[in-house]
């Protein structure tokens, strides 16, 4: 497999990322035929993938423009991924230049990319560190140097506590860093769920089977479940509903939708 040259050496191309297929599903260019396969084979049993991540990104759009129009100027996106259009900066900073972003991953081609896409930008970085070491992105110099954590974040979990499996504790990890906000800070985080997914939870599981094959489980979790993460937190009306039931930009009736758009959940809550 010839390696692109966007793609940084030393990692296997030869086995998909959620990161680069979640790129697929958005329509970018940064993945890997290894990812588009995984991607299409998911979609066998949930072809409404690409709408559900369409969701998410609409929803953070809107959650940042939200915290921009509260006052928050610092933004800390946790499991970012490889950037595509309309991403935290270019709407954080379209609302407020003066707007600071700092991105923070895992997989080394989103943090190669991000890199590139984020050179020149003084009011953004991003920091190669893991959700499930809370302190190591706490202590980040990267973060740190940008970000003064004294002050109201954003904290952005977009999409990405639902592949952190409960045996490597995503709520303590959530409850380290939600402590470690100051007052008036915001969690905007989504979840998959198998509640509001069009489909029996016997069909949707082919989808989570793919995830588990490649290495990548995806934990479905509840509406209660997936609440707890905003413990201590007042949640922003209208609470935490399915994606395009947040604050729509424009009175669309459900029925216009598509339904898949309306699987998982979404939700923005505040530090008193």
């Amino acid at each position: 497999m010839e390696r692109p040259a966007w793609a940084p050496q030393g990692i296997d191309i030869s086995v998909p990322s959620v990161s680069r297929m979640y790129d697929f599903y958005l329509g970018g260019s940064h993945n890997f035929e290894v990812d588009r396969e995984a991607a299409r084979k998911a979609m066998e049993f949930l072809p409404g993938l690409p709408k559900i991540m369409q969701a998410n990104r609409a929803f953070m759009r809107r959650a940042v423009r939200y915290a921009v129009d509260a006052g928050i100027d610092q933004f800390l996106d946790i499991g970012s991924g490889i950037p595509t259009f309309g991403n935290v900066h270019e709407v954080a900073q379209a609302a407020d230049p003066r707007a600071k972003v700092a991105y923070v991953d895992h997989d080394p081609v989103a943090v190669a990319h991000s890199r590139a896409v984020l050179e020149g930008n003084d009011h953004a970085v991003i920091a190669a560190s893991d959700l499930r070491h809370p302190k190591e992105i706490l202590a980040n110099p990267e973060v740190t140097g940008l970000l003064d954590l004294n002050r109201p974040v954003a904290l952005l979990l977009v999409a990405v506590l639902h592949f952190i499996e409960d045996a490597d504790d995503p709520r303590g990890a959530v409850a380290e860093l939600r402590e470690a906000l100051a007052p008036g800070s915001l969690i905007v985080l989504t979840h998959a769920s198998y509640e509001g997914i069009p489909l029996s939870k016997e069909e949707a599981d082919g989808t989570v089977g793919v995830y588990r094959n490649i290495r990548n489980p995806l934990i479905m979790r509840t509406h209660e479940e997936i609440g707890s993460f905003f413990e201590g937190y007042e949640m922003v009306e209208p609470g935490l509903v399915s994606m395009p039931e947040w604050r729509p930009d424009t009175p669309q009736s459900p029925e216009q939708e598509d339904p898949y758009a309306f699987s998982g959940f979404g939700g923005v809550g505040r530090k008193a």
